[in-house]
């Protein structure tokens, strides 16, 4: 919940600072500067999906300065908020002073962006978020927040027709780790599980728990066909393994904060055959996004990972809107974003439009699963799930 004590005293710094220049600084050498901020899990217990974002972030603006195609360069600042409500809006401030920020991307999280939406709102800055996806962020008011993804309605949704139309499942607990993030997608689950016909246990398991034995026995109890956690990945890896010692059988299921190699390496396998949802595409797979995955490989020496792509598409769909202010005179926060409300713009991994309230038009969801010590590109869950 936002700490409106905190907004009170950060929005005047924030204006003050807004007030001295709304456009790029100079870069020392004669051509304008214009930075992109990331807020996201940059330390912490979630840190490797913060950096699979950054990462994407970070080659699409390294490409753009060394395109030779700009008379300006663009800067990467980061900040970190530990995908932590609480670290928010001290993370949005720093963006925010940096008057050369021209657009966040970002929060990552659905919690730390129900915070600094607000902030970031009250300056005019963009926040673009490429993975936050609880359903409620873009129905507040939040005048510069924009989804750049598909939100935990369709994630939910896509759950709920994969497990009652294909798994067949009669039965199935519902999990959520009481952050933000997880109650929402366990709420979308829960109730279109429930129109489907599906008998539904709803339970909470908070982050953190030092011991999940008691919690896998609560699933085992009511005797589901399935189950869905709703969660990220540093909880979701010693769940799985308790749900096995305790006898689990039956289908496993959890979304995109799960959807990282790191889930396979805290679960060993008992990660085995768990499916996750994600509203991002694997980069290495798909034809549009091969290069990319190969010029990140190059780069980071891994490669992409969940949002990684989408957060690459993201930043070079604000350079492109940036390029286009720059040549009318100059890029100011405002301009900018009103330039983003209306774009329309073809990325690698799909095309980025946004409704009036800032939700993203494109809602497909897909699917994936655990196979030993990969994880496996399954498609479309619609398709999938027939």
């Amino acid at each position: 919940m936002l700490n409106k004590t905190i907004v009170k005293l950060a929005i005047p710094m924030a204006v003050g600072a807004l007030a001295l220049t709304g456009c790029g600084g100079d870069s020392g050498s004669g051509g304008d500067v214009y930075k992109i901020a990331f807020q996201g899990p940059l330390s912490g217990d979630n840190v490797q999906l913060g950096q699979n974002m950054e990462n994407g972030i970070k080659l699409a603006i390294d490409q753009a300065n060394a395109s030779d195609e700009l008379d300006f360069e663009i800067e990467y600042l980061p900040v970190d908020d530990q995908g932590l409500p609480d670290k928010a809006t001290t993370a949005a401030q720093k963006a925010i002073d940096d008057t050369d920020v021209v657009a966040v991307i970002g929060p990552a999280f659905s919690g730390p962006a129900d915070t600094a939406a607000e902030v970031y709102g009250a300056v005019g800055l963009a926040a673009v978020s490429s993975s936050a996806t609880r359903p409620d962020l873009t129905t507040k008011g939040y005048e510069t927040f924009l989804r750049a993804v598909p939100n935990d309605s369709a994630q939910g949704a896509g759950m709920a027709k994969f497990l009652a139309g294909k798994v067949g499942a009669k039965k199935v607990v519902v999990v959520d780790d009481k952050t933000d993030y997880g109650i929402g997608l366990a709420d979308v689950a829960e109730k279109d599980l429930k129109a489907a016909g599906v008998s539904v246990v709803r339970q909470s398991v908070p982050q953190k728990t030092p011991d999940y034995s008691a919690a896998a026995k609560n699933v085992l109890k009511n005797s589901p066909d399935a189950l869905v956690y709703a969660g990220y990945y540093q909880d979701a890896g010693p769940f799985a393994t308790k749900l096995k010692e305790a006898g689990f059988d039956g289908v496993a299921m959890s979304g995109d904060g799960t959807n990282d190699a790191q889930f396979i390496e805290l679960a060993g396998d008992a990660s085995d055959g768990w499916y996750l949802t994600c509203p991002c595409t694997d980069a290495t797979k798909e034809d549009a996004t091969k290069k990319f995955a190969a010029d990140y490989e190059k780069e980071f020496k891994q490669a992409p990972g969940t949002y990684s792509a989408e957060s690459y598409d993201v930043a070079n769909m604000i350079v492109e809107e940036i390029e286009k202010l720059h040549a009318e005179g100059g890029v100011e926060r405002e301009a900018l974003m009103e330039a983003l409300r209306g774009v329309k713009y073809k990325g690698l991994t799909k095309e980025f439009s946004f409704d009036d309230k800032g939700e993203f038009t494109n809602q497909t969801i897909y699917m994936y699963q655990v196979k030993g010590d990969a994880i496996e590109y399954q498609g479309n869950i619609d398709e999938l799930a027939g």
